[in-house]
């Protein structure tokens, strides 16, 4: 008995161990991996906004250290063989020292392109040349600017006067800003993104050293100066059709459709949405989540994202009558993004990482959030049967459509279940027969059809083994047949015909 006990015992943690398997993230995986203490980002492979542009700084400029290696090697072989094909010294050292000209002039000019590229974004002084270059008139600056711009304007304005003199300053550096990033469109967006995160460190700086704004101040404009910017940027840096970011957003989309049947119990979500406030509670998240596309800005899509959170945490706590620890935070949130299928997912988690405030998805509850907002779209892009502790076999038939897991029983609903819920259900198992009904149809089509063919190739080869074993021969034509009293010479002699006779009865 003690060792069924105990065996019984260790067979019960080890199901509720490969129940966590596939979900549970340890809270040290959502720091940045080089332990600087920061939350990291799937984005940033890991990495902390910080050490990962430190990481970026050093990948790009050994991409740079090679990339002139290698034209200084071709320089050379180029010049070596241009000088080699010169028929006499004279023309070839005047032709040479011509080329060699062209060349220095074009290496000049080349060397002051790269270092226009990568270092122009590093500094929020630019030199007047530049200055007087940003200022040039742009047909996206004169246009008419929208309702929710002007307005957004209006607030910054106001919001700056508060700081008197460090705040007419800021709005100079915002406006020479926006205008130094409309003419650098032609950026990739990852170069766009550098030069916005420069912009966001050398202006908190200032705020704290030159003009010695308190750290809530300091939150406070960074705050106001993101929306401004990032308001007015919005419809060139978001999606861009330089990137492949609608191509993910499809992906993503379509993968969450194919997890339509993925219940709460598989992903071991301690959630009961009978309780009708733990139902609102999902409701008010999912709705969130979904909201977040409808924002322009990065804290707005954060906020977003944070509100979701905080309704999660809610409805977990309502249901368990204890706080929720992040094991049971994290499958939830996996649960409200496949029942909400939010639009254009990863175009706006790339966009708040590429925009927002590094401080914000750096630290605090935001960052927290974020951070395992990317890692619950990374395990969907990744769920397997494992995870689900499903079989092969079944999870293979379940993404396939061929069946879909029993739908919750119309005896076992709770009497308060929603008319649409019910509805819900009953119309998924209908689909769902439906589904198998045609799927049954087609298949009997498929049979049928090649039985036909089946039976019409046997048909043609016993007729053409018929015609082989007896092949038609055609035989001269006979002659007619005489009368049968032809040759009856004495045929005049014979009587008359009978004729009927009708007699009166």
């Amino acid at each position: 008995v003690c060792l069924l006990t105990l065996f019984s015992s260790n067979r019960k943690k080890m199901n509720l161990k490969s129940e966590r398997r596939g979900i549970h993230v340890d809270q040290s995986e959502l720091l940045c991996k080089k332990g600087c203490g920061y939350y990291g980002n799937p984005a940033w492979q890991g990495f902390c906004s910080k050490c990962w542009r430190e990481e970026y700084h050093k990948a790009r400029q050994k991409q740079i250290q090679e990339d002139w290696e290698l034209a200084e090697r071709l320089q050379r072989e180029e010049e070596e063989a241009y000088a080699s094909s010169q028929s006499t010294q004279g023309a070839q050292s005047l032709t040479f020292s011509k080329f060699e000209e062209k060349k220095t002039n074009e290496k000049t000019r080349k060397v002051t392109t790269v270092k226009k590229f990568f270092t122009a974004s590093s500094r929020t002084g630019a030199k007047k040349a530049e200055i007087q270059e940003a200022k040039a008139p742009s047909p996206s600056i004169n246009r008419q600017a929208s309702i929710e711009t002007d307005r957004v304007s209006k607030e910054f304005i106001e919001f700056l006067k508060t700081y008197h003199k460090p705040g007419q300053d800021i709005y100079k550096q915002c406006k020479l800003f926006l205008d130094t990033m409309n003419h650098k469109r032609d950026l990739s967006i990852e170069e766009q993104s550098e030069c916005a995160q420069d912009f966001y460190q050398n202006v908190a700086e200032k705020l704290q050293t030159r003009w010695k704004v308190p750290p809530e101040k300091v939150e406070k404009a960074m705050d106001q100066i993101e929306k401004y910017i990032m308001t007015r940027q919005y419809k060139y840096v978001f999606c861009p059709e330089t990137t492949d970011d609608e191509k993910k957003d499809l992906a993503v989309q379509k993968r969450i459709r194919a997890l339509h049947w993925v219940t709460p119990q598989m992903l071991c979500v301690p959630v009961n949405e009978e309780i009708p406030e733990v139902s609102d509670m999902v409701v008010k998240a999912i709705t969130d989540i979904i909201e977040m596309d409808s924002k322009r800005v990065p804290r707005d899509k954060l906020a977003c994202i944070t509100k979701c959170s905080k309704h999660i945490f809610n409805a977990i706590k309502i249901t368990k009558n204890e706080p929720a620890s992040a094991d049971d935070f994290l499958p939830t949130l996996i649960y409200i993004v496949l029942k909400g299928n939010p639009p254009r997912l990863q175009s706006n988690i790339q966009y708040i990482t590429r925009f927002c405030n590094p401080s914000r998805l750096m630290t605090g509850e935001d960052g927290y959030y974020f951070t395992n907002l990317c890692c619950a779209v990374a395990f969907i892009e990744k769920l397997d049967a494992q995870s689900l502790n499903l079989s092969q076999e079944d999870f293979d038939r379940y993404m396939s459509g061929q069946t879909s897991p029993k739908k919750q029983e119309s005896d076992s609903w709770s009497p308060d279940m929603c008319l649409g819920v019910k509805q819900m259900y009953k119309n998924l198992d209908l689909l769902s027969q439906l589904n198998e009904r045609q799927e049954r149809i087609v298949s009997e089509a498929k049979k049928l059809e090649k039985d036909l063919i089946d039976w019409t190739d046997g048909i043609t080869k016993e007729v053409q083994d018929i015609v082989e074993k007896y092949p038609l021969e055609i035989k001269p034509k006979n002659q007619a047949l005489a009368a049968i009293d032809s040759e009856n010479v004495e045929n005049d002699k014979l009587p008359p015909p009978l004729q009927p006779q009708v007699y009166a009865g």
